[in-house]
């Protein structure tokens, strides 16, 4: 467990003797000694120690990305599930849903995975294609499409380089990778982006709502 200690809140046991307080607005992470293990939306974290990590009441996390609506997104060319290359302008002349998720497997991009699997028909007929991408690998990927019958496109960016180009933001203290998908118009426009790491099928209702208006 993690104890957050608020300047006018101090608990005495996490000072040390003769430690003068002061009014900074910085607070305290305290971290328990036994070395424990935990699994947030599919990633493990490991820690042992007894030590107390400051950080700054100022530090702000914010959604931002390098590609903004209105914006030609960086092209790539990235391997699909079997093995294939596959490049952005290739879906050039429809609609596309860009969708970048943590791993595979994971509880969270299991339940988007299969919304925007359930919801296929819809993409469809709205004309658009759907593509997943992660850091996992095209055999990853080739095991979850095929546990999960999912019938688009998955893309391995090993290194998560598309990720940094297109500006996804991360989530939990820089640890996740974010949960953000982008709708892309015939013309290879962004005419949306979502970003919402805990609703996963909220990225579903929002592309269509969307796709249906276009």
């Amino acid at each position: 467990m993690a104890t957050l200690t608020l300047p006018k809140h101090t608990v005495p046991f996490l000072l040390p003797p003769h430690t003068p307080r002061t009014n900074s607005p910085s607070h305290t992470l305290s971290i328990p000694s036994k070395s424990s293990h935990s699994q947030f939306y599919g990633l493990k974290f490991s820690y042992s120690s007894s030590e107390s990590i400051p950080f700054s009441s100022s530090l702000k996390f914010s959604i931002s990305a390098k590609v903004n609506k209105g914006n030609v997104p960086p092209a790539f060319t990235l391997k699909d599930q079997d093995g294939r290359n596959v490049s952005l302008n290739k879906f050039k002349g429809k609609p596309v849903v860009v969708y970048f998720y943590p791993a595979d497997e994971t509880p969270g991009c299991t339940k988007q995975a299969c919304a925007f699997r359930d919801s296929y028909e819809k993409f469809k007929k709205a004309g658009a294609e759907v593509v997943g991408i992660s850091g996992d690998d095209p055999s990853s990927h080739k095991a979850f499409a095929k546990k999960y019958r999912l019938p688009f496109t998955l893309l391995s960016d090993e290194g998560n380089k598309i990720r940094k180009e297109w500006g996804v933001p991360a989530d939990f203290f820089g640890s996740l990778p974010g949960r953000q998908t982008y709708v892309l118009d015939k013309n290879g426009v962004v005419q949306l982006i979502y970003n919402n790491q805990f609703q996963p099928e909220k990225h579903i209702d929002e592309t269509l709502k969307l796709l249906q208006s276009l």
